[in-house]
């Protein structure tokens, strides 16, 4: 299993739409991606304008293959929403009791 995780910072007040056009825009690309597992956005408590998305894919190549093919077309639709360019780091992984993956079962 695979992780991207990006940062984003919103612009003053933009979290909320943010998080709508994650869910109604951006998660139906994600759903319809090969090796697409699943996506979990967290959303800053003191700081409701600091997200932090991670979508977890069954391999590295099924992640890559999305920033390849589609990782544009999503940044177009969030584009208007954040103060600078998204963070984005990639991580392994090992463990997860949400996923039940232990290292070395995934993919």
């Amino acid at each position: 299993m695979f992780t991207r995780v990006v940062e984003i910072e919103t612009m003053a007040g933009k979290g909320r739409d943010f998080v709508s056009a994650m869910n109604e825009k951006v998660l139906p690309i994600l759903k319809k991606q090969s090796g697409f597992a699943d996506e979990i956005m967290l959303v800053g408590s003191t700081d409701p304008d600091r997200i932090l998305t991670l979508t977890f894919w069954q391999t590295e190549a099924d992640a890559e293959l999305y920033n390849r093919e589609y990782s544009s077309q999503v940044s177009e639709i969030l584009k208007p929403l954040y103060e600078r360019a998204p963070t984005v780091t990639t991580y392994n992984v090992d463990t997860s009791t949400t996923h039940a993956i232990a290292a070395g079962k995934a993919a």
